[in-house]
């Protein structure tokens, strides 16, 4: 199961209009004249010394255009950022705020080349459609009813209407995909049944699920784009959302789900992918990495052993009794006061007796049987892990959280781990065919579209 870098919503797609060099010429580079004094020609009489007047940026476009005929305004792009911003905590440089302005209108280009072909095939997204979605997002994603969400865009600077125009293209794509392209995809039973063999001869090696944010260049244009990827890197280090700007920058299919890849094991991965992806540390995030077509920055969210059961997945059963200080507290009192709290602790004999002792110490004590390990901070899964039941850990706090004691009260281990079912695969297999024919469409839409910036 090869693992294919596709397209399936637009608005992750970088537009690139450019013009190519080779229309400057007919004849092969290879092949060119050059004369003594080493200038090719180009058969358009260019002056050897030339003076170049005015300033031309490539990242930096006005921020109005016009896609067959249909209008982006500078609001539009405007309201675009500021969500963009609004979700990787709202401090952005002047610098990079300017890069992100000029990748925002190539996204709202591709998002209007989406809504126009969906319409041009008589497909019609409801407004009930998109606020039943809109809903969603407010109540899942921002925890927020919808008119405490429309709140919450206005003071940042957006609105509404920006979120529920990327819905309307997301659901338009997906529909126009499932129409066109869906039913002309097929995948052989064989080929299933050699993924199914593949994976249990692969049973107990380490596969990674990971995050990537894609973004293709040509040769000419590979320097300029890693300079990007740099920056939205730094962003990311510095409590950037990830899964935001996989969501708005990323050229995969997989941007929709802000850069989720899934399960991949290194052989689904191009080289340098997996490469990096097998020297890094859970939570870790790097790039650029240049692979063929482009360069991507990974997110490594997990690993497992394929097949295997894993042990964080156990389901653990703890008590927690904890300590506070009152604010004038001293570092030598608290710490006095914790080696109270871990000599008392460290005597509980089982769940049963954590009562009393918390009672004796003034303790609060929480109880919790449906904790999994994996879901534990990353120091804390390695005690916990090798604890005995009945036994409590060693204290951990500070003196501004106060301090606590997790007291392993009892754990069920996980059952070993079911291959993915045929049916499954089928499906994986179906949409990554999907994908990479819908990046072809969208390829073909850009090319076809008559683009005017005002």
């Amino acid at each position: 199961m090869n693992f294919m870098r596709t397209q399936f919503f637009n608005k992750n797609a970088k537009y690139v209009l450019a013009v190519s060099a080779a229309l400057l010429s007919t004849t092969p580079l290879s092949s060119q004249t050059v004369p003594d004094n080493g200038v090719p020609q180009t058969g358009l009489n260019i002056p050897e010394e030339l003076t170049i007047f005015g300033k031309n940026d490539p990242n930096v476009r006005r921020a109005t255009a016009l896609i067959n005929g249909d209008i982006i305004t500078g609001t539009d792009v405007e309201h675009r950022l500021a969500l963009i911003i609004a979700a990787n905590g709202g401090d952005v440089s002047d610098e990079e705020r300017v890069r992100l302005r000029a990748q925002v209108l190539s996204n709202l280009i591709d998002e209007t080349l989406q809504i126009q072909e969906a319409e041009a095939n008589e497909i019609v997204i409801s407004n009930e459609e998109i606020e039943q979605t809109f809903n969603q997002v407010a109540q899942q994603n921002f925890k927020q009813d919808v008119e405490a969400f429309d709140r919450y865009l206005r003071t940042r600077g957006s609105s509404t209407d920006t979120l529920k125009r990327q819905i309307k293209g997301e659901l338009a794509w997906s529909r126009l995909l499932r129409r066109n392209i869906q039913p002309f995809i097929n995948v052989g039973d064989d080929e299933v049944n050699s993924i199914i063999e593949r994976l249990n001869a692969s049973k107990g090696t380490t596969e990674y699920r990971i995050g990537e944010i894609y973004m293709s260049a040509s040769p000419d244009a590979a320097e300029q784009v890693a300079v990007n990827m740099r920056k939205i890197l730094d962003q990311i280090r510095q409590g950037g959302s990830f899964v935001a700007y996989a969501r708005q920058f990323s050229e995969a299919s997989t941007a929709a789900t802000g850069g989720d890849l899934g399960w991949v094991r290194p052989a689904q991965l191009p080289q340098s992918l997996a490469e990096a992806a097998t020297q890094m540390q859970i939570g870790q995030v790097v790039g650029p990495i240049e692979v063929p077509g482009g360069f991507s920055i990974l997110y490594l969210i997990d690993q497992r052993q394929i097949l295997t059961a894993d042990p964080r997945n156990a389901v653990l059963s703890l008590k927690q009794l904890a300590i506070s200080f009152p604010a004038d507290t001293t570092e030598e009192q608290a710490t006095a006061r914790a080696a109270q709290f871990a000599s008392a602790t460290q005597n509980i004999k089982g769940c049963g007796a954590a009562n009393e002792v918390a009672a004796s110490i003034g303790a609060q004590v929480v109880d919790n049987d449906q904790v999994r390990l994996r879901d534990l901070p990353g120091p804390l899964q390695n005690t916990i892990a090798q604890l005995p039941i009945g036994q409590a850990s060693q204290p951990f706090g500070s003196v501004a959280d106060g301090v606590r004691v997790l007291i392993l009260c009892g754990r069920d281990d996980p059952q070993s781990a079911a291959a993915p079912s045929f049916d499954q695969i089928m499906s994986q297999l179906e949409n990554e065919r999907v994908n990479k024919r819908a990046r072809i469409y969208l390829r073909d839409l850009r090319r076809d579209a008559i683009i005017e910036y005002n």
